[in-house]
């Protein structure tokens, strides 16, 4: 299966995307990462209000291979967190970048988005070209 990655999100070196509408920002974790982690058994989130800080570890994602840190790509506030991918794991796999969603956040700066990586920067990274 081929991996997509977006051209509407940005994503970070630590494999989590970011859609930026306005103030509020979808966190998730792209193809690749979801690929690389194999089956996802366990996701660990912060609730909705708590305060995310911009490259520090915010929850965890758990497969059978490994426990890795989720890093956000934003500062801001959790205003809506997927209880149901809390709830079903493996569905990452099936829909990454749509139902499997992790966290809405408002975001203080906008502009913290700026250095991530556009969809064809991510590919090139990931893809080694």
């Amino acid at each position: 299966m081929a991996l997509t990655y977006p051209d509407d999100l940005k994503y970070l070196d630590t494999h989590e995307y970011i859609r930026l509408e306005g103030e509020i920002a979808t966190i998730g974790i792209s193809a690749f990462a979801v690929d690389q982690l194999g089956d996802i058994v366990f996701l660990d989130l912060p609730e909705v209000g708590a305060g995310l800080e911009k490259g520090e570890a915010f929850g965890t994602v758990e497969s059978v291979k490994a426990v890795e840190d989720l890093k956000a790509p934003v500062t801001g506030t959790v205003v809506e967190r997927n209880d149901e991918i809390i709830e079903s794991p493996e569905n990452l796999a099936e829909d990454p970048y749509g139902a499997g969603w992790l966290l809405k956040v408002r975001v203080d700066n906008t502009s913290d988005a700026d250095e991530a990586f556009s969809a064809p920067e991510y590919r090139k990274m990931v893809e080694g070209e």
